[in-house]
């Protein structure tokens, strides 16, 4: 798929909650879905930078694809990466650096974070750009 196509998959699971408890509950539950990341990637080259919680992301580039594993010790700020990383995962790194990320307001997520957590959404969202650019060069 397409990262467009998973947003709008997005955008239309997100339309289905009456309200915002549900979304964050959501939230949760993808946080609890996502992948155990291995050991020696929780290290601090591997936090990102400017979130309130600990995030670490992890980036790896197989055969022109990126691949991302995340974890984090806040379980809503969990379900903000594996949500993200539902997006940005397992696309070429050009895909990933000409994506928008309109779908965070179409859903309504930024405007129903505290300022923290919305600057640390901004910060993961930043971070995984960067990892694309890096693996665009290496590739």
């Amino acid at each position: 798929m397409t990262i467009k196509e998973i947003q709008e998959e997005i955008i239309d699971e997100f339309s289905m909650f009456e309200d915002w408890m549900e979304r964050y509950e959501y939230l949760i539950d993808l946080g609890k879905s996502l992948p155990i990341i291995d050991d020696q990637y929780k290290v601090d080259e591997n936090l990102i930078k400017g979130c309130q919680s600990q995030v670490w992301l992890h980036s790896e580039l197989e055969d022109g694809i990126v691949k991302y594993t995340a974890d984090s010790d806040a379980i809503l700020t969990k379900g903000i990466i594996a949500l993200l990383l539902q997006v940005f995962s397992n696309q070429e790194p050009k895909a990933i650096l000409e994506a928008d990320t309109n779908f965070i307001d179409e859903i309504g997520l930024k405007e129903h974070l505290s300022p923290t957590r919305a600057n640390g959404l901004v910060s993961m969202i930043k971070q995984i750009k960067l990892y694309a650019i890096a693996l665009q060069t290496k590739a």
